[in-house]
């Protein structure tokens, strides 16, 4: 975090909300085209929506499917992506559908710094299987921790759709020092839309940091679950910063963050300070 005598620290930030187009390569291009915008408008850093290049095949469970996988780093989507973020100065946060090896798939977001250099991945740890999100056919939990990234633009840290509703991870970012933590989505009205507004909030002033909700939009061929958009960043004090996004069509949203707040937050409210790590073993007990 900032040193509170140093220089303002404010990061231009974009998330994006989009339909399925239908395929892989136009989904990408729509998605590039919106990073150009983004890097148009001077932001630094930029999150997509959860399994960015395809649709949410997660409302059905058909083997067919496994086809929208890929290998991490090494897969062509990462590889483009990583020119990308050269060609714009943007670090990105891209959520894509991983293959390890056979049999071992993966819901994951992979952290690319401005410069094009893959920083890591961070893989969901909770792993829905509900009506409409059947994502445990699919997707084996997530092994890798929770990652902070050193970027360009700061400390970024990912949690992934359904993760929001386990305040572990939340915390594990924040006391690995996350200053902007992208909670990459597919969540569709009815089951816990009236959950979208206060989760993430909730993280960002229990951990004091900003957390960027991004959701995709519409109906998909696969189902119906009906995804309602209302992407939005929140700051450490759980304000919105700007309007949220729309409940029912793609719209982009540039934002400046302002990371000292972390600091007068932290300082204000000393939820670090006065936490009770010796008394929380049972919390963790199988």
């Amino acid at each position: 975090m900032s040193d509170s005598a140093g220089p303002e620290r404010t990061v231009r930030a974009a998330i994006v909300q989009t339909k399925w187009t239908g395929d892989t390569a136009s989904m990408i291009e729509v998605h590039e085209s919106y990073a150009r915008a983004a890097a148009e408008q001077g932001a630094k850093v930029m999150g997509f929506q959860e399994v960015f290049n395809a649709p949410y095949f997660c409302q059905v469970q058909e083997a067919e499917h496994y086809r929208w996988s890929e290998p991490v780093p090494d897969g062509p989507t990462t590889v483009r992506m990583q020119a990308l973020a050269k060609e714009t100065g943007m670090v990105l946060v891209v959520p894509v559908f991983e293959i390890e090896s056979a049999g071992n798939y993966y819901n994951t977001a992979v952290v690319i710094d401005a410069d094009g250099t893959v920083l890591g991945k961070y893989r969901k740890h909770h792993i829905p299987q509900v009506k409409g999100f059947w994502e445990k056919y699919y997707f084996k939990p997530g092994n890798l921790g929770w990652p902070v990234f050193e970027t360009a633009v700061g400390k970024v840290g990912v949690y992934i759709c359904y993760d929001r509703h386990f305040p572990e991870g939340w915390r594990a970012l924040g006391l690995a020092g996350a200053e902007i933590v992208f909670n990459p989505s597919a969540t569709s009205r009815g089951l816990s839309a009236h959950l979208w507004k206060l989760e993430q909030p909730a993280a960002a002033v229990a951990n004091e940091y900003f957390v960027a909700a991004i959701n995709r939009v519409g109906v998909e061929e696969y189902g119906d679950n009906d995804f309602y958009g209302t992407s939005y960043f929140v700051d450490p004090r759980g304000q919105f910063v700007g309007e949220v996004a729309s409940g029912t069509d793609e719209e982009l949203l540039v934002r400046d963050l302002d990371l000292d707040l972390i600091d007068e937050v932290r300082q204000q409210w000393a939820f670090y300070r006065d936490r009770r790590p010796d008394a929380y073993g049972k919390l963790v007990e199988p």
